[in-house]
């Protein structure tokens, strides 16, 4: 058991086990905001505090209430709740009468789209002219010009919990980016260094993403939009991000000097036992005129090069001499190092290499 004595926090696992959910149910759970979780060390791990599971195990319902609110289905038991066909079902999800929550791609690639059966519940009380008769003649008209917002919806969905979970203006504006292509962004965002902290704050993928190449390209493309005017909205919501997380703080610049105001210092990276340093400051050397090139008839007058400080390690005579290696003599060091190769690629060659898979937690 994990547990947290002085924060009194437990691991996702844990929690798990004490709500009696499966982990994607849990999952499900913490993204709907049904279970709140809170920070805790780094790498932005979350835990959730006793007292919130002691909150969702006194309902009256529980557990079985808290598994029915996360309960997510397929098109099959979807259409059984509603009483209707399959198709009819379909139908309905692809012109956005009813949003997924969740996708997974089955042995032939297709992508398996998950509904919250509350929602789909909810759906058949408020909307029951669509369950019979005739589908109405503007539900057949974006049916038959292909419509489908099942992706659609199920992004915007995302990025709603996604922007819901934080509060850093960054973050946010990385939520939206994460939902438009590399070009897309790089168009909004000029500057490199603000593009590369939003990559770094991109959040991770969602639960579920198949790892064969071919998989993971179907389920990336669904992640990102597609359509025109949902690119616009988003490349607009990412301009405003921006200008809001610049207000409160400017990206991170990596390569920053440090040191004396107008003395910039660059350190040496040395594997030698903390060695003394020299500080060698800006000194302009005065280079007299350079003559251009024959033919040219200019010449170009150079003022100053400024030469950046170096902290340039002090190394004494022994230090100096145990840098000297000397090889012992018999067959060069490429020859060893294959037949060391060989060996090694030989011994291992009857062992199968075995894909560990990542675990993602909220």
């Amino acid at each position: 058991m994990t547990v947290d004595e002085g924060a009194r926090t437990v691991t996702p696992g844990r929690a798990a086990q004490e709500l009696e959910l499966r982990r994607d149910e849990f999952r499900l759970a913490v993204q709907l905001g049904l279970v709140r979780t809170v920070p805790a060390g780094e790498r932005e791990r979350r835990r959730v505090e006793q007292r919130e599971l002691d909150r969702l195990r006194a309902a009256p319902d529980f557990p079985d209430g808290l598994r029915e609110r996360v309960r997510a289905v397929g098109t099959g038991e979807a259409s059984a709740l509603l009483g209707i066909t399959a198709d009819r079902f379909t139908r309905l999800a692809r012109t956005g009468h009813v949003s997924p929550v969740r996708f997974s791609l089955n042995r032939y690639r297709a992508v398996v789209w998950l509904y919250l059966a509350q929602e789909v519940a909810e759906f058949g009380l408020t909307c029951p002219a669509l369950l019979t008769g005739r589908l109405p003649l503007e539900v057949r008209e974006r049916l038959a010009a292909h419509e489908d917002l099942r992706a659609r919806n199920w992004r915007a969905r995302r990025l709603a919990l996604l922007l819901r979970g934080t509060e850093d203006p960054w973050a946010r504006a990385a939520a939206i980016a994460s939902l438009l292509d590399p070009v897309q962004v790089a168009e909004v965002v000029d500057d490199p260094y603000e593009r590369t902290h939003l990559d770094r704050l991109r959040p991770p993928p969602p639960p579920g993403m198949p790892m064969a190449p071919v998989a993971r390209e179907i389920a990336e493309r669904l992640t990102r939009a597609d359509d025109p005017d949902e690119i616009l909205w988003h490349r607009v919501s990412l301009a405003m991000a921006l200008d809001e997380a610049r207000t409160e703080r400017q990206a991170p610049h990596p390569g920053e000097m440090r040191g004396e105001v107008g003395v910039p210092v660059m350190t040496v990276p040395t594997r030698l036992s903390e060695p003394s340093a020299v500080r060698v400051p800006v000194v302009p050397i005065p280079v007299e005129a350079v003559p251009a090139p024959v033919g040219a008839g200019l010449t170009v007058p150079v003022s100053a090069v400024d030469v950046p400080a170096v902290e340039v390690p002090v190394v004494s005579a022994p230090e100096v001499r145990a840098l000297v290696i000397d090889r012992p003599p018999g067959r060069p060091a490429r020859a060893r190092f294959l037949e060391r190769f060989r060996r090694e690629k030989g011994a291992g060659a009857g062992r199968p290499r075995r894909r560990r898979r990542p675990v993602a937690w909220p």
